[in-house]
């Protein structure tokens, strides 16, 4: 039974990353059939994670009081309407509102396995939850070269109309196929603590959020649309930018898989400033148009941001675990909105240089705030 859940609730997290990165090899052809700009295509794209972050907050108190043996896939169902809206869509503003709901419906996905894991693999519960993402994050492997040619084979109504057909097959499974808790585990009741003033006012918790804010944020714009779309930019066809995508998100199953490991045995500081200055010499090859190395960088060290989240949880105490976490995944989620977004509006107005240089300047500064936390956790 735990083998089952910890499969199924890794499929629900494979699906929300297949569609959160779907766009960027599908950017041409919803700018050519749909008339859209760059400042159009980011904002569109990117709410998906505006939608992601506004539903946070009340998603884990459903998650605490129903479980996510019901929320996951009542939200799920959402996300197969939106996929079919997209897929439908005539126009920009209907393609924005299928874009939407897909991110209301994939909300659940990693908060609500993460929910379920606490009690079925109460042991192992670090372990197991890296596997889920590591494993979950090859649904951008599959939005990457697969995508280009099922794209060609189905178009891309057709990859969405079936993309809602497996959403809904997955939510039935996870319905009918797992429990909230293990056989003999009481499901435990959430209670309202009253500490989210609290996480507010933690320093230490806000520099991690910020450097979520930078790193996730850049690392996911980036993968989920503005690595395709500046690949297309440079003259690619689409099986080669599918192929430089595959390698993105190729080092990024392995970036998750080992920075767990990494962090518990050098520190999880270290391992993040580390990572993001890697990720920055990414940006920087980037720049200079040296795509192979810069996408392997970018994938690799940043799937590292993950650690934002393990650090949050050792800066609060354990009954404001679940805030402080939130608080720093909102930063993250809501860093990919803005930045997906605004690097559309200066890629419309600038250039590609532009708005990359600002992402590095923007890295920059949040590692320049995090250093105090090296500092304090290395003495």
């Amino acid at each position: 039974m735990a083998a089952r859940v910890f499969f199924l609730f890794t499929l629900g997290y494979f699906l929300s990353y297949f569609y959160r990165s779907a766009n960027a090899v599908l950017a041409k052809d919803l700018s050519q059939e749909l008339g859209l700009g760059p400042a159009e295509l980011g904002f569109m794209t990117s709410l998906f994670y505006l939608a992601f972050a506004a539903v946070q907050l009340p998603l884990g108190s459903l998650l605490d009081r129903l479980g996510p043996r019901r929320v996951t896939p009542a939200l799920l169902l959402v996300a197969a309407l939106g996929s079919g809206v997209f897929a439908l869509a005539p126009n920009f503003a209907v393609l924005a509102l299928g874009r939407a709901l897909i991110g209301v419906g994939m909300a659940a996905a990693l908060m609500g396995s993460l929910k379920a894991f606490s009690l079925w693999f109460p042991k192992n519960y670090a372990t197991v939850s890296t596997l889920l993402v590591g494993l979950g994050a090859t649904g951008g492997l599959l939005a990457a070269t697969p995508l280009a040619l099922l794209k060609e084979a189905l178009g891309w109504r057709g990859v969405f109309l079936l993309g809602a057909l497996v959403v809904v097959l997955v939510a039935l499974a996870l319905y009918l196929g797992v429990r909230n808790a293990p056989p003999g585990v009481a499901w435990p009741k959430g209670e309202d603590q009253g500490g989210l003033g609290q996480v507010f006012r933690n320093g230490r918790l806000i520099r991690v959020a910020f450097l979520a804010f930078a790193f996730a944020g850049s690392f996911l714009a980036l993968q989920t649309l503005w690595a395709g779309a500046y690949a297309y930019h440079l003259g690619l066809e689409a099986l080669a930018v599918g192929n430089l995508l595959f390698l993105y998100s190729g080092g990024a199953v392995l970036g998750f898989l080992v920075s767990g490991y990494l962090a518990d045995r050098l520190g999880t500081a270290r391992v993040l400033l580390a990572s993001a200055l890697l990720f920055a010499l990414g940006l920087l090859l980037l720049l200079l148009k040296a795509l192979v190395p810069a996408y392997l960088l970018l994938g690799f060290f940043g799937a590292f941001n993950i650690l934002t989240l393990t650090q949050a949880r050792e800066l609060v105490p354990s009954h404001l675990v679940g805030r402080g976490t939130t608080l720093v995944n909102l930063f993250g989620i809501g860093g990919t909105f803005l930045l997906q977004w605004g690097l559309g509006v200066v890629v419309g107005a600038l250039g590609y240089p532009w708005a990359f240089g600002g992402l590095l300047g923007l890295l920059l500064l949040a590692l320049g705030l995090y250093l105090p936390l090296l500092h304090k956790s290395s003495g």
